[in-house]
């Protein structure tokens, strides 16, 4: 096939890119302008994209032998995916860019501009399988559960997975860093990157306050009693626990925890831990990699992308999903995704848009975005 390796400058898009012409297909990297930052070489971790990750690229397809070119997407990357993020914070949501660059950029805007000019197949270094299923390709997790991300390539449709080549799912990381090393690419030993690549200095409530101003409020128990104030709703997030500053613990002296985020109130509602728990998920925008399974169908159902997958009920209706839980998810926030498996197939994914709360919870009301 005529494949077009998505190389970003690190290990693993580079060996992927190698295994794929090892495999005898004809081969064509390119890089992806999509964010800029000023190159970090103290070894920590940090964002991709910048000018140094288009060079150590362009080094792997020179030792690959293989041609090189660098597309600048940074206005639809901004438009699709950074735009979308200060959006979703701005109402109080809880975003993941990773998922919203897979569906509109890598999978969307590269793979479209990859087929018109004639390819047969994107190839990226992420860590997922797709195996032949009875009804076409099937996206599946990764062998190594630690390194999976089937969850952030759970909004894949079944065009795009069909045009998709995964080499890395059946290894582990340490394995990819050995062959980088045995082919003699420089990035065996590169940093992974920081999960917002356009959040370089790891800063995010920083980075939405530059973005999005003060806005103060009042951070308020479940019984609505003020405890604290706030310069801008949109750096909490449900779950969240430390950064609170809240002048007096409660009346238990338990931790207090992230409840809701009102950004139209300017209000953040924290409680007890026990009221985190869900039972019931209400999401929007579903995608399917494959066939829609018929209503309703089991499967197991993961909200992050290193969470717990808990056994479930799926309801599709039409553009809403609806999702019962056999036991409760803890900080379930709108805007997450929730991503569907049998075993280990991906069956599906919807944007979080409510949550119902666990029988026995102290709040009765939904948590909806």
């Amino acid at each position: 096939m005529r494949v077009l390796a998505a190389m970003s400058g690190g290990v693993d898009s580079a060996v992927a890119a190698a295994r794929a012409l090892d495999a005898g297909h004809d081969v064509t990297g390119v890089h992806l302008a999509l964010a800029s930052g000023a190159p970090d070489h103290s070894g920590r971790s940090r964002g991709c994209c910048t000018p140094e990750d288009a060079r150590d690229a362009r080094r792997a397809a020179d030792v690959l032998g293989i041609p090189f070119y660098v597309w600048d997407l940074a206005e639809r990357f901004r438009a699709d995916v950074v735009q979308d993020f200060l959006d979703e914070y701005a109402a109080g949501h809880t975003p993941n860019p990773c998922l919203r660059c897979n569906e509109k950029i890598k999978f969307a805007a590269v793979l479209d501009k990859a087929l018109a000019l004639g390819f047969d197949a994107v190839c990226t270094g992420h860590y997922a399988r797709i195996l032949d299923g009875p009804d076409g390709p099937e996206l599946h997790r990764a062998v190594d559960v630690d390194k999976d991300q089937s969850y952030v390539l759970g909004v894949l449709d079944a065009r795009q997975v069909a045009a998709a080549l995964f080499p890395l799912g059946a290894d582990r990381k340490a394995d990819v860093r050995a062959e980088a090393a045995r082919r003699g690419l420089a990035v065996a030993d590169k940093p992974d990157s920081t999960d917002i690549c356009f959040v370089s200095d790891g800063d995010t409530a920083g980075f939405l306050r530059a973005r999005l101003g003060d806005a103060p409020g009042e951070v308020v128990d479940e019984r609505g009693e003020v405890v604290g104030t706030h310069s801008g709703a949109y750096a909490f997030t449900v779950g969240q626990r430390r950064g609170l500053h809240i002048g007096r613990p409660a009346a238990d002296g338990r931790p207090r925890y992230v409840l809701e985020v009102s950004p139209v109130q300017r209000r953040v509602v924290v409680g007890p831990a026990e009221a985190l728990d869900v039972s019931e998920l209400s999401g929007v925008r579903p995608r399917w990699p494959g066939p829609v399974p018929a209503a309703p169908f089991r499967c197991s159902a993961q909200v992050r992308a290193h969470g717990e997958a808990v056994p479930a009920t799926a309801y599709p209706q039409g553009d809403r999903l609806v999702v019962r839980l056999d036991a409760p998810l803890r900080g379930v926030a709108p805007g997450q995704a929730v991503v569907l498996y049998d075993s280990t197939r991906v069956l599906g994914s919807a944007t979080i848009s409510a949550s119902a709360p666990a029988a026995g919870s102290t709040t009765g009301a939904s948590r909806t975005g």
